[in-house]
């Protein structure tokens, strides 16, 4: 069990001022002394975890994930193991992890002190717990904005989302894999590290975050309306069943379009393309129910 811990919370998001206090007592409720270290910018976020790491046990970030995201060069830096309280609207790493989505159930998985070692996606050298994408989801991350998020939650993803689909259009995009080249047509390109993204979509039914392997699915659809008929699968992780959408499974990826075009890396914009999207395998150490 932890004794000492690095507490890092997001105040910038939607709930992470209010509950900042709360995390603080939850943390000691379970015996955990928290050093809590304001964070003003994610880019500080993993410099100040190697600072602080001879003087804790674990890191527990606070946040969405986003803030979890930008952690993840520092905990793996410091050789700490990472705490997940899901302050966030999506949560889907703490979702991946089976990590509870209240406070005293996600600091009691960090009291007892269980740990499993996850893999990282990266893409042009920046980091991905859950997914990485091009085109639909990228167009989302650029227009919502933190305004959005902290007034309107998960409904603002859906308003959003839906602004976003009535003005998709696809796009020329040539997918390379360790066994083929592909040029399709597509409305998004999506590659998953992680199980789910997007508020508990699948990237694939059979995907885990510590398969080491990532998975690929693209959107070559001729009219964005479709998705609609497609979102039981997605929730599923069965999309890759339908005829316009493929689906690979491989360890890297190339990602080529005319344009340079914004990636999305588990919701902030990171890079563009052209993008090469790799794996390191068990790169992160972090605190998990035990699997069942």
């Amino acid at each position: 069990m932890p004794r000492r811990a690095l507490l890092i919370v997001n105040a910038k998001s939607r709930s992470g001022a209010a509950q900042r206090d709360i995390a603080v007592e939850r943390l000691k409720d379970h015996g955990i002394e928290p050093v809590h270290v304001d964070c003003g910018r994610r880019e500080d976020l993993s410099p100040l975890i190697v600072k602080h790491a001879k003087d804790v046990d674990c890191a527990v970030v606070g946040g969405g994930d986003g803030t979890l995201n930008a952690a993840a060069f520092g905990v793996i830096e410091a050789g700490l193991p990472l705490g997940i309280l899901p302050l966030g609207t999506a949560n889907d790493l703490a979702r991946t992890l089976d990590v509870p989505f209240d406070l005293d159930g996600a600091a009691q998985v960090i009291a007892d002190g269980h740990t499993r070692k996850i893999d990282l996606g990266l893409v042009n050298g920046e980091p991905f717990f859950n997914v990485a994408s091009i085109g639909l989801s990228a167009e989302l991350a650029q227009k919502l904005t933190r305004d959005i998020k902290r007034r309107w939650g998960r409904l603002g993803y859906a308003m959003v989302a839906l602004n976003v689909l009535m003005h998709a259009k696809p796009f020329r995009a040539t997918i390379y894999s360790e066994n083929e080249a592909a040029r399709v047509r597509t409305l998004q390109v999506a590659v998953g590290n992680g199980r789910f993204y997007g508020g508990g979509n699948a990237v694939e039914q059979d995907a885990a975050i510590d398969d080491h392997h990532l998975d690929l699915y693209s959107l070559e659809l001729r009219q964005a309306w479709k998705l609609a008929l497609m979102a039981r699968s997605f929730r599923q992780g069965r999309q890759g069943a339908w005829s316009e959408v493929r689906a690979v499974r491989a360890k890297e990826f190339d990602i080529r379009t005319r344009k340079p075009r914004p990636v999305n890396a588990d919701g902030e914009i990171v890079t563009q393309t052209p993008a090469h999207f790799s794996i390191r395998p068990s790169a992160v150490t972090v605190f998990a129910p035990k699997k069942a």
